[in-house]
């Protein structure tokens, strides 16, 4: 393929350079578990094919030795920014993959796809958004000044400089924004670890001050019991019925207690819920305020709440989220709507669980992913019968 030859819109090597920058740009985004391992790092390779055109075109034995050498260097590149683990040699494969471009751009013009290739992959393999920037314009910058040298056509040359710098802009927002998602979504869980923590300090201090003393008389009241039930059995009848008032009395103080907590458990887990997604930067809109439930409705509503939130801001990416909660006669509604991606396909820990929390109740749980997501929970009336 002689760098000489003007080229047209509809030439291969133009769409060479679309296709390498349409899978170069979704290249490693995200978490690799919630994107199906390594799959979708290695599927945009078939993009690499693009770099066979001018050995075919050249029908030369020299062309595809020099092919076989720089893809075999591409691929360790690639795979070494895949697999690594450490930040050097992410960084390291990839200032080889930029020097194997600028090497095997003048004996091969697809070559210039390794730069798409550089500049896509910058933005996620450090958090520094000035190596980023920098590599993405050094990488348009090396296109622009090669293909010039080599006497390239300005077509090919200029298109490849703008998807390097399109690209891997739309990349190093990505990577941000991911980044972001991810420390939030830390953050939040670290809120609700602290929460359960406070929580159930706080059910110990209750329990504690309502059945310390409580039960120490119980025990000193059975034992007097026992202790006078051959002499004087008359005494230790009026003990045994001291110790049976005072359970009843204990047992309905634990459930006050209880009741108490559980009430106020809705509530703020709405109010913690409005603070995490402020921070995520989605706009909440609660219908209601939170009803009045039975100790056990509330506490599986409050759990269901409290993950589906964290879903939205782990991964939802949207902008806004609606809250509803309705206690009517013959049933409680939960729904949380949000806007974000959606696109579930398969239930993971977090829904499993909230599934089965509410089908502990008999009640049950679906899930409407397509533009966003709709969660909607339904527990029965009868769930009040057992606290």
């Amino acid at each position: 393929m002689s760098g000489a030859e003007g080229k047209i819109a509809g030439d291969p090597e133009a769409s060479q350079v679309g296709a390498v920058a349409q899978g170069a740009e979704l290249l490693l985004l995200g978490d690799r578990k919630k994107r199906g391992g390594h799959f979708f790092d290695y599927i945009w390779l078939i993009y690499s094919l693009f770099f066979l055109i001018d050995p075919v075109e050249r029908h030369s034995r020299v062309a595809w030795v020099e092919f076989a050498i720089a893809y075999a260097l591409f691929l360790l590149c690639y795979f070494g920014m895949v697999l690594s683990r450490t930040q050097r040699w992410k960084i390291g494969y990839l200032v080889g993959l930029a020097l194997l471009g600028v090497v095997y751009f003048r004996y091969n013009e697809g070559a210039a796809g390794m730069f798409i290739y550089t500049a896509a992959l910058a933005p996620f393999v450090t958090e520094s958004i000035s190596f980023g920037v920098g590599a993405i314009l050094v990488s348009a910058l090396v296109t622009v000044a090669e293909g010039v040298k080599l006497g390239y056509s300005d077509w090919n040359w200029g298109i490849c400089a703008a998807f390097c710098v399109t690209v891997g802009a739309a990349n190093l927002v990505a990577s941000q924004r991911m980044r972001a998602g991810r420390k939030l979504g830390l953050a939040y869980e670290e809120i609700a670890h602290l929460s359960r923590v406070a929580e159930r300090e706080r059910i110990a201090r209750d329990l504690h001050d309502v059945l310390g003393h409580t039960l120490s008389v119980v025990v000193l009241k059975s034992e007097l019991a026992g202790k006078v039930m051959d002499r004087d059995p008359e005494r230790a009848r009026r003990e045994i019925g001291e110790v049976e008032e005072i359970a009843r009395k204990a047992l309905s103080e634990v459930r006050e207690a209880i009741t108490g907590y559980r009430a106020d458990g809705l509530a703020a887990e709405i109010v913690r819920a409005q603070k995490a997604l402020d921070a995520a930067g989605v706009a909440l809109e609660v219908a209601d305020a939170a009803p009045h439930l039975p100790p056990a409705e509330e506490t599986v509503i409050a759990l269901i709440v409290r993950e589906a939130v964290t879903n939205i801001v782990r991964h939802a990416q949207a902008q806004h989220c609606r809250l509803l909660v309705e206690s009517r006669g013959e049933s409680t509604t939960l729904m949380v709507e949000d806007d974000g991606r959606g696109g579930i396909r398969e239930e993971g820990n977090g829904l499993r669980g909230m599934r089965e929390r509410a089908e502990s109740l008999g009640g049950r749980l679906r899930i409407e992913s397509g533009a966003g997501t709709r969660l909607l929970v339904e527990i029965p009336a009868q769930a009040a019968a057992h606290p």
